[in-house]
Protein backbone atom coordinates (compact mmCIF):
# COMPACT_ATOMS: atom_id res chain seq x y z
CA UNK A 1 0.00 0.00 0.00
CA UNK A 2 1.58 3.32 -1.02
CA UNK A 3 2.30 5.81 1.74
CA UNK A 4 1.07 9.38 1.50
CA UNK A 5 4.06 10.51 3.57
CA UNK A 6 7.62 10.83 2.31
CA UNK A 7 10.08 9.03 4.60
CA UNK A 8 11.92 11.38 6.95
CA UNK A 9 15.23 9.83 5.81
CA UNK A 10 15.72 7.64 2.74
CA UNK A 11 17.03 4.09 2.81
CA UNK A 12 20.82 4.24 2.56
CA UNK A 13 21.19 7.31 4.77
CA UNK A 14 23.30 5.30 7.25
CA UNK A 15 24.64 2.42 5.17
CA UNK A 16 26.03 4.70 2.47
CA UNK A 17 28.50 6.27 4.87
CA UNK A 18 31.24 5.09 7.18
CA UNK A 19 30.39 5.19 10.86
CA UNK A 20 32.18 8.30 12.16
CA UNK A 21 34.25 9.02 15.20
CA UNK A 22 32.66 11.80 17.22
CA UNK A 23 34.94 14.10 19.25
CA UNK A 24 33.63 16.29 22.06
CA UNK A 25 34.57 17.52 25.53
CA UNK A 26 37.58 15.22 25.99
CA UNK A 27 35.78 12.12 24.70
CA UNK A 28 36.10 10.17 21.49
CA UNK A 29 33.09 8.12 20.45
CA UNK A 30 34.33 5.49 18.02
CA UNK A 31 33.00 2.30 16.48
CA UNK A 32 33.54 -0.81 18.59
CA UNK A 33 36.66 -2.90 17.91
CA UNK A 34 37.37 -6.56 18.64
CA UNK A 35 40.00 -5.57 21.21
CA UNK A 36 37.27 -3.82 23.28
CA UNK A 37 36.06 -7.27 24.36
CA UNK A 38 37.42 -7.01 27.94
CA UNK A 39 35.67 -3.66 28.46
CA UNK A 40 32.32 -5.09 27.39
CA UNK A 41 32.85 -8.08 29.71
CA UNK A 42 33.69 -5.72 32.59
CA UNK A 43 30.63 -3.60 31.91
CA UNK A 44 28.17 -6.47 31.99
CA UNK A 45 29.83 -7.89 35.12
CA UNK A 46 29.12 -4.59 36.92
CA UNK A 47 26.05 -4.84 39.22
CA UNK A 48 24.90 -1.32 38.30
CA UNK A 49 24.90 -2.02 34.57
CA UNK A 50 23.32 -5.43 35.13
CA UNK A 51 20.55 -3.85 37.20
CA UNK A 52 19.41 -1.33 34.60
CA UNK A 53 20.25 -3.24 31.41
CA UNK A 54 18.84 -6.48 32.88
CA UNK A 55 21.49 -8.82 31.49
CA UNK A 56 24.89 -10.36 31.86
CA UNK A 57 27.17 -11.54 29.05
CA UNK A 58 29.25 -14.58 28.40
CA UNK A 59 32.56 -14.30 26.61
CA UNK A 60 30.98 -15.28 23.28
CA UNK A 61 28.07 -12.88 23.80
CA UNK A 62 30.48 -9.98 24.42
CA UNK A 63 32.26 -10.76 21.15
CA UNK A 64 28.92 -10.97 19.34
CA UNK A 65 27.83 -7.67 20.92
CA UNK A 66 30.82 -5.93 19.33
CA UNK A 67 30.41 -7.64 15.95
CA UNK A 68 26.68 -6.92 15.93
CA UNK A 69 27.11 -3.14 15.85
CA UNK A 70 28.77 -3.17 12.41
CA UNK A 71 25.96 -5.34 11.03
CA UNK A 72 23.31 -3.08 12.54
CA UNK A 73 24.96 -0.01 11.00
CA UNK A 74 24.85 -1.66 7.55
CA UNK A 75 21.22 -2.72 8.09
CA UNK A 76 20.40 0.81 9.33
CA UNK A 77 18.75 -0.57 12.48
CA UNK A 78 21.19 0.79 15.10
CA UNK A 79 24.49 2.54 15.71
CA UNK A 80 26.76 1.96 18.70
CA UNK A 81 29.93 3.68 19.85
CA UNK A 82 32.55 2.89 22.44
CA UNK A 83 32.96 6.04 24.53
CA UNK A 84 36.68 6.52 25.11
CA UNK A 85 38.64 8.93 27.27
CA UNK A 86 42.43 9.09 27.09
CA UNK A 87 42.33 6.09 24.76
CA UNK A 88 40.47 3.82 27.21
CA UNK A 89 36.87 2.63 26.98
CA UNK A 90 34.83 4.53 29.56
CA UNK A 91 31.35 3.51 28.43
CA UNK A 92 29.01 3.20 25.50
CA UNK A 93 26.33 5.25 23.81
CA UNK A 94 24.11 3.98 21.05
CA UNK A 95 21.13 4.61 18.90
CA UNK A 96 19.84 1.21 19.96
CA UNK A 97 16.96 1.42 17.52
CA UNK A 98 16.69 3.56 14.39
CA UNK A 99 13.62 4.09 12.22
CA UNK A 100 14.72 6.10 9.17
CA UNK A 101 11.18 6.30 7.82
CA UNK A 102 10.06 8.15 10.94
CA UNK A 103 13.40 9.91 11.58
CA UNK A 104 13.28 8.37 15.06
CA UNK A 105 15.79 6.63 17.31
CA UNK A 106 16.04 5.39 20.90
CA UNK A 107 19.21 5.85 22.94
CA UNK A 108 21.07 3.55 25.31
CA UNK A 109 24.12 4.39 27.43
CA UNK A 110 26.23 3.03 30.27
CA UNK A 111 29.46 4.07 31.95
CA UNK A 112 32.08 1.83 33.55
CA UNK A 113 32.48 2.35 37.32
CA UNK A 114 35.91 4.00 37.03
CA UNK A 115 34.51 6.67 34.66
CA UNK A 116 31.47 7.62 36.75
CA UNK A 117 31.09 10.99 38.42
CA UNK A 118 32.75 12.91 35.54
CA UNK A 119 29.65 13.61 33.41
CA UNK A 120 30.85 10.94 30.95
CA UNK A 121 27.34 9.77 29.98
CA UNK A 122 26.04 13.33 29.59
CA UNK A 123 29.02 14.37 27.44
CA UNK A 124 28.68 11.25 25.27
CA UNK A 125 24.91 11.60 24.88
CA UNK A 126 25.22 15.28 23.97
CA UNK A 127 27.96 14.60 21.40
CA UNK A 128 26.13 11.68 19.80
CA UNK A 129 22.88 13.66 19.72
CA UNK A 130 24.58 16.57 17.97
CA UNK A 131 25.79 14.20 15.26
CA UNK A 132 22.45 12.38 15.00
CA UNK A 133 20.45 15.58 14.55
CA UNK A 134 23.04 17.59 12.61
CA UNK A 135 24.79 15.07 10.36
CA UNK A 136 22.38 12.14 10.17
CA UNK A 137 19.23 14.26 10.13
CA UNK A 138 17.05 12.48 12.68
CA UNK A 139 13.86 14.24 13.74
CA UNK A 140 13.34 12.73 17.23
CA UNK A 141 15.49 10.80 19.70
CA UNK A 142 14.09 9.15 22.82
CA UNK A 143 15.59 7.98 26.09
CA UNK A 144 13.71 5.37 28.12
CA UNK A 145 14.87 4.43 31.62
CA UNK A 146 13.42 2.95 34.77
CA UNK A 147 11.83 5.55 37.02
CA UNK A 148 14.02 4.06 39.75
CA UNK A 149 17.21 4.91 37.81
CA UNK A 150 17.74 8.45 39.07
CA UNK A 151 21.26 8.71 37.58
CA UNK A 152 19.95 8.01 34.07
CA UNK A 153 17.20 10.57 34.59
CA UNK A 154 19.81 13.20 35.54
CA UNK A 155 21.89 12.35 32.43
CA UNK A 156 18.93 12.64 30.06
CA UNK A 157 17.76 15.91 31.58
CA UNK A 158 21.27 17.43 31.66
CA UNK A 159 21.74 16.48 27.99
CA UNK A 160 18.60 18.40 27.03
CA UNK A 161 16.11 15.55 26.80
CA UNK A 162 12.76 16.76 28.15
CA UNK A 163 10.80 14.40 30.37
CA UNK A 164 7.58 13.69 28.47
CA UNK A 165 5.93 11.18 30.76
CA UNK A 166 5.88 7.77 32.37
CA UNK A 167 5.11 4.50 30.64
CA UNK A 168 3.53 2.32 33.31
CA UNK A 169 4.85 -1.20 33.85
CA UNK A 170 6.81 -0.98 30.59
CA UNK A 171 9.97 -3.05 31.19
CA UNK A 172 10.66 -6.25 33.06
CA UNK A 173 13.77 -6.19 35.25
CA UNK A 174 15.16 -8.87 37.55
CA UNK A 175 13.06 -7.48 40.43
CA UNK A 176 9.82 -7.19 38.44
CA UNK A 177 8.06 -4.71 36.19
CA UNK A 178 9.34 -1.12 36.16
CA UNK A 179 7.63 2.06 35.12
CA UNK A 180 9.78 3.86 32.54
CA UNK A 181 10.41 7.56 32.08
CA UNK A 182 10.24 8.76 28.49
CA UNK A 183 12.54 11.67 27.64
CA UNK A 184 12.91 13.07 24.13
CA UNK A 185 14.53 15.69 21.94
CA UNK A 186 13.23 16.80 18.58
CA UNK A 187 14.83 18.77 15.76
CA UNK A 188 13.54 22.07 17.14
CA UNK A 189 15.56 21.41 20.32
CA UNK A 190 18.81 21.23 18.32
CA UNK A 191 20.23 24.46 19.75
CA UNK A 192 20.88 22.33 22.85
CA UNK A 193 23.63 20.53 20.91
CA UNK A 194 25.37 23.54 19.32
Amino acid sequence: MPSLVTPALPVGTLASRTQPEIHAEGLVLRPWRADDHASVMAAYADPGIQRWHARTMTDDEARAYIENWERRWCQESGAGWAVTEDGKVAGQVSLRTIDLREGLAEVSYWVLPEARGRRTAKRALTAMSGWAFGELGLHRIEVLHSTRNEASCRVATAAGYALEGTKRSEAKHADGWHDMHLHACVTSDCQTFN
